[in-house]
């Protein structure tokens, strides 16, 4: 793995504001200027606290996390200029009830305000049914205790069970809502590797949206009434009946790539939901026999923030599908 143009030597006043983030940080605390008179409240403490996204801000309004003037009021009450607003839900956030797990992690970058892990296929990353524990939350409770204040404990994006490769974990709650504005503002570089049958075009962008699957609730789909997704790919090698991939997400839907590629009659190799009985059966032997679907999440580039450059991780192909894809080729060419 390797991180490009990352500097970790934050200024003191940058360090302070990361110490501040964390479980036990002081309440926040602001006066309401007289030029946002007139607002409502949640609209004046989104802008007195732009850390913090407005939603946040009013769930936390909504629980009587906020006061002004040492009194609760609601997300519409206007202020007049010369209110005192504090925030107490920093000190507050309920804790997460999974439990912490002594689970190895591949970390590959750590600082005070997020770490990056390569995720190995096979690890989930939130509990749910079927999965109460052992999961990457768990693991990242017993690395880090206080994550059990932040919403799925600092989890940005998720990456499914049998995808492996990078994701982002953050360790404030600042930090986790930069990230997220930056997922919605679709800056973050996402980059995945996939083996996939057939062979499509040389390069080629899927705009489709994806939704849940009129019929099959456990699935995905391409459905007109779904959320807006756009998945980037390229070919980097192929051969009989199979191609390796190159995908970049503009959005990260669930599933995305999975279904996207399988929309073009190009799935991944082992996808146990989209590839199918019948291209599966078209497949070299070698790729009917994996195990699992052939995706892995290589790059992962954002702003730090808050160094606010530009940081970058590149994860190598896993070992299991490069031996996937040195089997192809091999059955390619006869040996």
């Amino acid at each position: 793995m390797t991180l490009t143009k990352h500097r970790a030597d934050y200024s003191p006043s940058a360090a302070a504001q990361i110490a501040s983030d964390n479980v036990g940080a002081p309440v926040l605390d602001a006066e309401v200027p007289a030029d946002m008179a007139g607002l409502r409240l949640d609209q004046a403490a989104a802008r007195l606290f732009p850390a913090y996204s407005r939603s946040r801000l009013q769930d936390w309004i909504k629980h009587a996390l906020v006061t002004v003037d040492g009194k609760p009021a609601r997300a519409r009450d206007p202020v007049w200029g010369g209110e005192r607003i504090r925030v107490a839900a920093l000190a507050h956030s309920a804790s997460i009830a999974d439990a912490p797990q002594d689970i190895a992690l591949s970390v590959v970058f750590e600082d005070a305000a997020l770490l990056v892990v390569d995720k190995p296929a096979g690890l989930v990353v939130h509990p749910g049914n079927g999965n109460p524990d052992g999961t990457l939350l768990n693991a990242l409770l017993h690395r880090v205790s206080y994550l059990a204040a932040l919403p799925r404990a600092g989890i940005v994006h998720r990456l499914d069970k049998d995808t492996s490769g990078l994701l982002v974990v953050a360790k404030t709650l600042a930090a986790q809502t930069n990230l997220v504005r930056q997922l919605q503002a679709r800056s973050v570089r996402r980059d995945y590797l996939a083996i996939v049958a057939g062979t499509p075009e040389a390069e080629g962008k899927v705009e489709a949206p994806i939704g849940r699957h009129p019929s099959l609730r456990t699935r995905m789909a391409v459905v007109a009434a779904g959320r807006p997704a756009v998945t980037h790919y390229r070919r980097l090698r192929s051969g009989e009946r199979w191609c390796l991939l190159e995908c970049s997400l503009e959005t990260g839907r669930t599933h995305q790539i999975r279904v996207h590629l399988a929309s073009l009659g190009h799935p991944v190799v082992g996808d146990p939901v989209y590839l199918g009985k019948t291209i599966g059966r078209t497949l070299p032997p070698a790729a009917q026999a994996f195990p699992r679907q052939a995706l892995h999440a290589t790059r992962l580039a954002f702003i730090h923030p808050i160094t606010e450059e530009q940081v970058s991780w590149h994860s190598p192909m896993p070992g299991d599908m490069q031996a996937l894809l040195d089997a192809l080729e091999n059955h390619a060419a006869g040996r």
